[in-house]
């Protein structure tokens, strides 16, 4: 059985090399958790997203000292071994990584920019790489090991606003929080966008190298009164003219894939004063 689990892996390992697919990671706490997660792992591959999944049983484990972690292969478990990659460098692996439930002393040390445990070194690392983290926001903040061993279901009103901050805290350096049934909806969501704006990136690039429609037939400057500066706008105006300035009001609104993509064909914002 071994075996023939063991030549099923190397077949779904040379399938996954010919094409290639996003991956996210899942991290969880103990090694039961992810079974309420199955309906999520079942999403993901129908729409095309592998997903390996991280156990962290207990206090002890959270920290591996000299050792290191691997994973096993697409939709199996993470391992304990010495010559593998470190925490800090399994999200580079991965598209982003999901955390369904964090508890406080890991959002602290996450909020604060502090390592010593691979929830908070993973998290480091992947919002360093502008990769995604998702983490569910209906938790309690308690781990279920301390749960069980307080028989308490929620942190004290105390320790709960704490904790709210350091989501918050959280939130402001790129951590996302979403209902913990809608994690997978979410990382779908995520990962198309990531590609929809790759693909349009490559359908704007000029078609002979070193030119583009902008520095071909440079013009005078141009005037936008509208309230909103789309990518969709964007990839419409340079097909049709080519200028070097957008002229534009303070309370204009641009995206940041529209910004991205007038500063990446040199075209430089001017605010006009309102009259």
């Amino acid at each position: 059985m071994e075996i023939k689990q063991m030549v099923e892996a190397i077949v779904r390992e040379m399938l996954s090399q010919q094409v290639k697919r996003p991956k996210v990671l899942y991290l969880f706490y103990d090694s039961t958790s992810h079974e309420a997660f199955t309906d999520h792992f079942i999403a993901l591959n129908i729409h095309g997203i592998d997903h390996d999944l991280m156990f962290l049983d207990g206090e002890a484990s959270c920290w591996l000292g000299k050792h290191k972690i691997e994973c096993g292969g697409r939709g199996r478990t993470i391992a304990s071994d010495e010559f593998a990659p470190a925490p800090i460098e399994v999200p580079l692996a991965y598209e982003g990584v999901v955390i369904p439930e964090i508890d406080l002393d890991n959002a602290a040390r996450a909020a604060l920019g502090m390592k010593g445990t691979i929830v908070s070194e993973i998290i480091f690392s992947t919002l360093v790489q502008n990769k995604f983290v998702l983490i569910g926001e209906d938790i309690s903040g308690l781990k279920k090991a301390d749960r069980r061993t307080l028989q308490a279901l929620t942190l004290p009103t105390a320790y709960r606003n704490l904790f709210d901050y350091y989501k918050m805290e959280l939130q402001m350096y790129g951590v996302e929080f979403a209902p913990t049934k809608e994690l997978a909806e979410k990382v779908v969501g995520k990962i198309r966008n990531e590609k929809a704006e790759a693909d349009l990136k490559a359908e704007l690039e000029p078609s002979l190298p070193g030119k583009s429609e902008i520095s071909a037939q440079p013009t005078s400057a141009l005037v936008y009164e509208g309230k909103l500066i789309s990518a969709e706008w964007v990839t419409r105006e340079i097909r049709n003219l080519s200028f070097r300035s957008l002229q534009i009001s303070s309370q204009t609104i641009i995206s940041a894939l529209a910004h991205d993509m007038l500063k990446d064909r040199g075209i430089t914002i001017e605010y006009i004063a309102e009259r």
